[in-house]
């Protein structure tokens, strides 16, 4: 996890992510990402100098008419002391039961967004923070490209005016390997998503395209994180791309 809190460090310094006084909602799905995500950032306020508020929030779809038991990231949330708020919505009912999406992923994405903002300045919030990794940047690179024919990613910060939000994302330095491991050695409490399209989306199949790409091409998600900052994609040109050691898994730049 040290590992971890060095990648969310820089990513805070590089991107002035957080500054004192915040009150930060922390997306929670429930999934390795967002687990890690709010663990370093309860571990961050012991030691990073800046002082800022918690409030954990999840969104349950209520796939397949159900409600999904959350009382581990409660645990969690409980052990740390900070607010937990759990948001019951009939998202899954909507997307698959009523409108039967055929792009399933787009409308989830757009209705959780306006639920999490919503939910944000509720409690007050000033902050979301989301749990998009190193890797979640390069396949969105890759898909606005192959699906829209663009150039773009989501930004590392993003100021939504009309909701008065900032949107920051402190894992964009760690990679998806190393988020895994370490949601693995902390023994942190997954909730496993009930999606019924799960790992059948446009986001997969561009993940194991990258994947095959990586084997012919070594440093290649690298190279292109390297590109995006460079060319300053999206407000992606602070900062320097992390570096890779010898197994492929990226250390800290400092």
């Amino acid at each position: 996890m040290q590992d971890i809190l060095g990648y969310m460090r820089k990513a805070i310094t590089d991107y002035h992510m957080i500054e004192d006084g915040d009150k930060i909602a922390v997306g929670v799905s429930g999934g390795k990402d967002s687990v890690v995500l709010l663990t370093g950032l309860a571990w961050l306020q012991r030691f990073i100098g800046i002082r800022y508020t918690l409030v954990a929030v999840t969104l349950d779809p209520g796939f397949e008419g159900r409600q999904e038991d959350y009382s581990p990231i409660a645990a969690l949330c409980e052990q740390f002391g900070m607010e937990y708020v759990v948001k019951r919505t009939g998202m899954g009912e909507i997307i698959f039961d009523i409108r039967q999406e055929k792009n399933p992923c787009s409308l989830c994405s757009r209705m959780r967004r306006g639920a999490l903002h919503d939910t944000a300045k509720e409690y007050g919030c000033n902050k979301i923070a989301l749990g998009h990794h190193f890797d979640d940047a390069v396949e969105t690179f890759f898909m606005n490209l192959f699906h829209e024919g663009r150039i773009g990613c989501f930004s590392p910060v993003s100021y939504l005016s009309r909701k008065d939000l900032t949107m920051i994302r402190p894992l964009v330095y760690a990679s998806e390997r190393e988020i895994r491991n370490a949601a693995v050695r902390e023994h942190l409490p997954i909730v496993k998503s009930k999606c019924p399209v799960d790992g059948v989306t446009n986001r997969q199949k561009t993940k194991e395209w990258l994947l095959q790409m990586e084997q012919e091409y070594p440093g290649l998600r690298k190279r292109v994180f390297g590109a995006m900052k460079r060319a300053d994609v999206d407000g992606w040109g602070t900062g320097e791309a992390p570096r890779q050691n010898r197994d492929g898994i990226h250390s800290k730049s400092h």
